[in-house]
């Protein structure tokens, strides 16, 4: 009988000893990048900040290669409070139309400039805007490797594209653009690409470098074409009511994480774009310079036409950087 109340005892005090040491709070972070992805390697840093300086106060759950659902599944997710966390882009304008300047063909003329657009007003009307209309805060952004176009044969300026069948993302924006380059746009799901690329369905497609790679594209295209048509970014953002239910020093802990990853993630960006380059090289693509400016200013009609009034004026603002 001692020995069992005894049992008992120890018991209670681990149950009770576990519970002391459990978290406050928890962070369901789920992205669609599978574990290797320097996204990933960015959330893991995440993690590590915020659960030493809040002292073990805050769990950061992460949840990668879509397990938590697809990027507006996430979304929706963290809207009803089941999840916490995500990774997601021009998504967001079907709640905050500022959002697509995320990802609008020739805004930018370099990484410098979207810097400079990310980090002052224009960035911030941007963040308002998604805080206000979605719920969600922005707590870090990361610089996504510009889309170039492949094909199998060289393209420098726009009257080499004349009467090339491309593959494009099922975005009006992107149709439009390319139908005005002098190109055949074809929308067309990306797992699709591949296998109409090598039946000669269509010439030639347009990603950046890193799914160039992953894809394979090497196999059934010769050349990498530095078009470089749409320089983007893609934000880092939590429920604003999760973000607000934790106290006030918890959220800076949140808040300053966000910024140590946002740094460690450019590290990564960096060197893993030098690398990209060197390894589709090694397989067998040429890189050609193409005339970005040409191809800019022939876009830029058919680009305007197709923003709102709200857009259009951020656009802007974007090109008198």
């Amino acid at each position: 009988m001692l020995k069992r109340l005894l049992a008992t005892t120890l018991l209670g005090a681990a149950v009770l000893s576990a519970s002391a040491h459990a978290a406050d709070y928890t962070l369901k972070f789920g992205h669609l990048a599978n574990k290797d992805n320097i996204w990933n390697k960015a959330a893991e840093h995440f993690k590590k900040e915020v659960e030493e300086n809040s002292n073990g106060r805050i769990d950061v759950q992460i949840f990668p290669n879509d397990q938590l659902g697809g990027e507006m599944e996430v979304i929706n997710s963290i809207q009803l409070g089941t999840a916490d966390m995500t990774i997601t882009g021009e998504s967001l304008q079907n709640w905050a139309p500022l959002a697509a300047l995320m990802a609008v063909p020739y805004a930018f003329k370099s990484e410098e400039q979207l810097e400079q657009a990310v980090d002052g007003d224009i960035g911030k009307k941007i963040t308002d805007q998604i805080e206000q209309r979605t719920g969600l805060v922005p707590i870090a952004w990361f610089e996504r490797g510009p889309r170039e176009l492949t094909s199998n044969r060289p393209i420098k300026t726009p009257d080499d594209l004349d009467g090339l069948r491309l593959r494009v993302p099922n975005v009006p924006l992107f149709v439009k653009t390319w139908q005005a380059l002098g190109a055949k746009p074809t929308p067309m799901a990306f797992g699709e690409v591949f296998t109409s690329l090598q039946q000669n369905t269509i010439d030639g497609q347009e990603n950046p470098l890193s799914l160039i790679e992953s894809a394979s594209f090497n196999e059934v295209q010769q050349y990498v074409n530095m078009t470089n048509h749409v320089r983007s970014w893609i934000y880092v953002v939590i429920g604003k009511r999760k973000l607000e239910s934790m106290p006030e020093d918890l959220q800076q802990v949140v808040l300053k994480a966000g910024r140590d990853m946002q740094s460690y993630e450019a590290t990564l960006f960096e060197k893993d774009q030098a690398r990209l380059k060197s390894a589709l090289e090694e397989k067998g693509m040429t890189f050609v310079d193409a005339d970005e400016a040409a191809f800019a200013e022939k876009a830029r009609p058919a680009v305007e036409k197709a923003l709102n009034d709200e857009q259009l004026e951020l656009y802007k603002a974007i090109q008198n950087l």
